[in-house]
């Protein structure tokens, strides 16, 4: 990289806001926002079904009705290991 270009660079990216997109200005500022409300819909979704089940297998342990499949959960938590945390 040339000497000259450097100071160049630094010059552009402190006059446009460092690459930082601003409501009204140009960008992907409005698919980032639509990614991430995506996103946090599918997190609240994914929570409010998760809390119910949680909450099914609490109330069925509570009444004696949960009956735990060893296998499967010995199962699952040797390939969660194996694979890690994916």
């Amino acid at each position: 990289m040339e000497p000259g270009r450097a100071a160049e660079t630094e010059r552009a990216g402190a006059s446009s806001g460092g690459g930082i997109s601003r409501p009204g200005s140009s960008g992907d500022s409005v698919e980032f926002s639509r990614a991430l409300g995506s996103l946090a819909d599918a997190m609240t979704t994914w929570k409010a079904g998760h809390a119910a089940k949680v909450d099914s297998l609490a109330a069925r342990y509570r009444s004696g009705a949960y009956q735990a499949d060893s296998h499967a959960t010995s199962r699952a938590m040797i390939t969660q290991a194996l694979m890690g945390d994916e």
